[in-house]
């Protein structure tokens, strides 16, 4: 199957020049499908965690947004149970000036910033609200427990 020219130079910059703290690897079989790892960003509750995404681009990208989900476990308001992240340029956001490697570094500082006034894990975000210090406490568990 032939890739448009855009993703193979994406592809080719995301080996070349990866950003800090993220890879991601096109599976030989089919190179829109893509195996993420995302180390938990320093000073945060996910601090030390090394955590599996996958992403995939859909036919219409770069004019609809890449998926993206969490495949490891992870205590965070903005992303549920099932891995989804609620993120506005994987949303409404969505530009096709953004890039594969621009959602992979938001997706990161998403990590460093939940924000539970917008989320997609309600538990966790009235958690987040009620007792922030216990929250993130709970995110170091599951961060020490499923991302290591």
């Amino acid at each position: 199957m032939s890739l448009p020219k855009r993703i193979i130079k994406e592809t080719e910059r995301l080996i070349a020049d990866p950003a800090p703290g993220i890879s991601a690897t096109p599976h030989e079989d089919n190179l829109r499908y893509f195996d993420v790892v995302i180390s938990g960003p320093a000073q945060s509750p996910f601090e030390g965690g090394v955590f599996r995404l996958e992403l995939f681009l859909p036919e219409e990208y770069p004019m609809s947004a890449p998926k993206v989900r969490f495949l490891t476990k992870i205590y965070h308001p903005n992303i549920d149970k099932l891995g989804r992240i609620c993120l506005d340029i994987l949303k409404d956001k969505w530009s096709p000036a953004l890039q594969i490697r621009t959602v992979l570094l938001s997706v990161q500082a998403l990590l460093s910033a939940p924000n539970p006034d917008d989320p997609l894990a309600n538990d966790v975000a009235e958690h987040y609200k009620k007792d922030e210090k216990g929250a993130i406490e709970v995110s170091r568990q599951w961060t020490a427990l499923y991302a290591k």
